[in-house]
């Protein structure tokens, strides 16, 4: 029985030209080689698993190769490569610095650069995970690679670039390795397959691929554990049953029930997953590069974006013809939302599945509405030329919102119902401007929703809709009534409060008139929270709404009954100023609370 390899150490390139998904490094590796420019001291960073060693031993078996070939590529025959493949070479030293991150073991591999080597021109070291070395040693490390002898090269790599210290980086020629693409890292899987006879889906070596994350030395763990787990043969559906994912079909279904608005199917589908052990992020991210690809298929130019199998992209294409790009948009937003807040969720299941009830009645929103005939647009010529805006700020003046209502007098139809243009039938009237009276009883909720039935609009003009609140002194009376209800608002203030009456000065400032210094400062205290409760209760953020206090000089302090124990003391010392005198002998506390 022959000792088995894994594929990783089995398909581990020994040319460039086998390098995967690195080309930018290995022609700048091989055009140094053939100009006979080559560096002393090499630096190559990057992610795991992107090709970091194998490239270091490459170039070092180039440098000596005794027949290498025209483009400088290791011949892998000489005696130089043999003994090198063989782990047999004097001139060729690996040196792990996760183990060896001491000052003596810098000091040893400098007593050995001083020696010549006995065959060949160059003696190698390469130096893995570099930026293990202590402070010390990088620094006893330092004198020899800035002034090498000429038969040296120093090859190190990394993958955290940012730990080597500058003096150290400077002294080196930096080579940035990229994570390896999805397509690259399959067409090697399949290389690999038809080398060892596997039948392979090419969708199970994509998610294969995607799972990898860009490193191709996981890609081929993972490889290796699929094949043996399969018998010889990896298929779509044992990928994903062995690496415990997510499923395509699950989100090309959920999104299909999003769209028909079947929030019943939605919540049994989460409900689904939630039974096979995974997390509501790992969904919810799921679902959120599912509407990313749904965009990408959109646009032919950003087909290749996709990262998927060809039979996977034409499912995506298929179902982005009926998905309209706002869905999508405003979807991912709300995924995205979803996905920051899943860690501070105390309910996380509940937390998802309000997203995903969401998403399901985006549709609502963004209704289309029906399209108008050809013939009444000639007879509304203006209606071509008019902005949204214009018929969003009509319905917002006919649809009261809910405290309006309950205060004012119910319209009429006529008064609802849209001007009619002169040449225009009566009976033909545009479906945007008829919207029905909201009653006194239903919510703004319900208001809005009527109004989206009868016209088109987008999330931003609901938004604009539901705030533009119109202000008059009878509602904010009423708010002011409901202010001082608040039980946890200090007594001293609803005491100077009560007397007072708001008045609306313009459209943005709301005004308190109050009659005393003291008066003024106890409502100066509770000003912020004065601006919260109309601002919440007028949903009226937008317009920055102030309030403004003064004092109105017609009225005389006193002629106001005193309440404040601060009041009582002024009021009697103007009638005995000796209390005065009384109380600054005596330090005594004249304002404080009840």
């Amino acid at each position: 029985m022959s000792q088995y390899v894994v594929s990783a150490r089995k398909y581990r390139p020994q040319r460039f030209e086998e390098v995967v998904g690195q080309e930018q490094v290995t022609k700048t590796l091989k055009n140094a080689l053939k100009s006979k420019q080559l560096a002393q001291s090499f630096l190559f960073c990057g992610p795991r698993g992107v090709g970091k060693t194998t490239c270091a031993r490459i170039l070092a078996k180039a440098i000596n190769c005794e027949n290498a070939s025209e483009d400088m590529e290791p011949c892998n025959t000489c005696s130089s490569c043999a003994s090198f493949n063989s782990n047999a070479s004097f001139n060729i030293h690996e040196l792990d610095a996760a183990s060896n991150n001491s000052v003596d073991d810098m000091r040893s591999l400098t007593d050995q650069v001083r020696f010549a080597p006995q065959a060949g021109k160059y003696k190698v070291y390469i130096i893995d995970e570099v930026h293990m070395l202590s402070q010390a040693a990088f620094n006893a490390f330092l004198k020899t690679l800035e002034e090498p002898p000429p038969y040296a090269v120093f090859i190190l790599a990394t993958t955290e670039k940012h730990k080597i210290i500058p003096t150290i980086l400077s002294r080196c020629q930096i080579f940035d390795f990229k994570r390896i693409l999805v397509n690259d890292i399959v067409k090697h899987l399949q290389h690999i397959c038809t080398q060892e006879n596997i039948v392979s889906e090419e969708a199970g070596l994509h998610v294969i691929a995607q799972k990898a994350d860009g490193a191709l030395r996981d890609a081929l763990s993972i490889f290796d554990k699929i094949a043996s787990s399969s018998n010889g043969s990896i298929s779509y559906a044992n990928v994903i049953q062995n690496l415990n994912i997510l499923d395509y079909e699950y989100f090309f279904k959920v999104t299909d029930q999003l769209l028909i608005e079947d929030s019943a199917s939605v919540l049994l589908a989460f409900d689904d997953v939630v039974s096979k052990g995974f997390e509501g992020d790992t969904f919810i991210l799921g679902l959120a590069e599912h509407f990313r690809n749904l965009l990408m298929s959109k646009e032919v130019a950003t087909l290749p974006l996709l990262e998927v199998s060809d039979d996977i992209a034409e499912r995506y294409k298929t179902q982005a013809q009926i998905t309209q790009s706002s869905f999508l948009l405003n979807g991912l937003d709300i995924a995205s939302k979803c996905d920051a807040g899943y860690k501070m969720a105390r309910n996380k299941r509940l937390h998802v599945e309000l997203a995903l009830l969401k998403i399901c009645f985006l549709n609502r929103l963004l209704e289309v509405a029906p399209s108008i005939s050809m013939e009444s647009k000639k007879k509304q010529p203006l209606a071509t030329e008019q902005p949204p805006i214009e018929s969003v700020q009509k319905v917002k003046e006919e649809v009261q919102p809910i405290h309006k209502t309950s205060s004012a007098t119910p319209q009429t139809k006529e008064e609802t119902s849209s001007v009619v243009q002169p040449d225009e039938p009566k009976q033909q009237k545009d479906p945007i401007k008829e919207a029905t009276p909201p009653s006194s009883s239903g919510s703004l909720f319900s208001e809005l929703n009527k109004a989206l039935k009868d016209g088109q609009f987008n999330v931003d003009e609901v938004n604009e809709l539901e705030e533009a609140i119109e202000l008059n002194e009878e509602l904010i009376l009423k708010a002011w009534e409901e202010l001082l209800e608040d039980d946890e608002l200090p007594s001293n203030f609803v005491s100077h409060a009560k007397p007072l009456v708001p008045k609306l000065m313009d459209e943005q400032t709301i005004v308190l008139t109050v009659f005393s210094n003291v008066s003024k400062g106890f409502i100066t205290q509770q000003g912020s929270n004065i601006k919260s409760h109309f601002r919440e209760y007028f949903n009226r953020n937008d317009l920055q709404l102030k309030i403004d206090i003064e004092i109105d000089e017609t009225v005389q302090e006193e002629d106001v009954e005193p309440t404040h124990p601060k009041e009582l003391f002024e009021h009697m010392a103007k009638e005995n100023p000796t209390l005065i005198d009384f109380q600054k002998r005596f330090d005594l506390d004249i304002d404080y609370d009840n």
